[in-house]
């Protein structure tokens, strides 16, 4: 693929760039690495954010919802799915395309499940070169979604403007559940599920993580600090409450903050 072609918004030259990106060939990665040089002064527009949460949050379907909101607000979107045990379960996260069917459909959107063989290292080096690739080709908004919550997470959290959190109503149990490590890593966390019957439970989950925050961050540390918020991703409802959210911690971390 051609950095032209890449930078025209070709979604096949996207992808097979991507593929070289990930190929652990010699001559791949002396063609991947030319590539990346030409698109490297195209990058650095996209708002980077990485998504984590346990197993069972409801990940795609936030991600499905929050990706059409941001469509239909006139944004371009790529989701990068990194799945550090992917070489040994066969891939399980190639499911997540087709979970987000609708979302898969929208003219604006780039979905690409990274198997990230083999080491973690690794899912750092590639998924930061392919996010790269996807600036280049003109994406607004990079999703990096992390597979597991884990060091995975911690190779992320540095490569993207915010990392977020998804949890679910439950509070005290799933709060003991989390890792702390992640915890520290969040910016933002996002209570899931939050209508019907969990409404109420879901306020009370939002209050339960603001102190845990306040406890594990104290009142040390640069930045901005971090929220807790909660959506409907079913309802595709607090879509627009979360982007905002996401506009001023990156409008906080550079004075131009230029998003909207």
């Amino acid at each position: 693929p051609s950095a032209e072609d890449i930078r025209s918004g070709d979604r096949r030259a996207l992808a097979r760039a991507i593929t070289l990106i990930e190929s652990a060939r010699e001559d791949h990665k002396a063609l991947a690495q030319e590539l990346l040089e030409e698109l490297l002064p195209h990058t650095g527009k996209a708002v980077r954010i990485g998504i984590s949460g346990p197993p069972g949050v409801g990940k795609s379907t936030f991600i499905e919802a929050f990706g059409l909101y941001l469509t239909g607000i006139g944004k371009q979107l790529a989701v990068l799915a990194v799945d550090p045990s992917s070489a040994l379960s066969g891939g399980s996260i190639l499911g997540d395309k087709t979970r987000m069917e609708r979302l898969a459909r929208e003219a604006g959107v780039f979905i690409r499940p990274s198997p990230a063989a083999g080491a973690l290292g690794g899912v750092a080096h590639r998924t930061r070169e392919a996010m790269l690739a996807c600036e280049a080709a003109g994406f607004d908004v990079v999703l990096i979604e992390t597979v597991g919550v884990g060091q995975s997470e911690a190779a992320v959290a540095d490569l993207v403007d915010l990392f977020a959190l998804l949890v679910q109503p439950g509070g005290g149990d799933d709060l003991q559940g989390i890792k702390r490590g992640v915890m520290e890593l969040a910016d933002l966390i996002i209570v899931t599920k939050a209508d019907g019957d969990l409404t109420d439970l879901a306020r009370r989950t939002e209050a339960d993580y603001r102190s845990a925050l306040a406890l594990i961050r104290g009142r040390g540390g640069g930045g901005p600090r971090p929220r807790v918020l909660s959506c409907s991703a079913a309802q595709e409802r607090g879509m627009d409450d979360v982007w905002q959210a996401i506009v001023a911690y990156r409008g906080a971390l550079d004075e131009k903050g230029d998003l909207e």
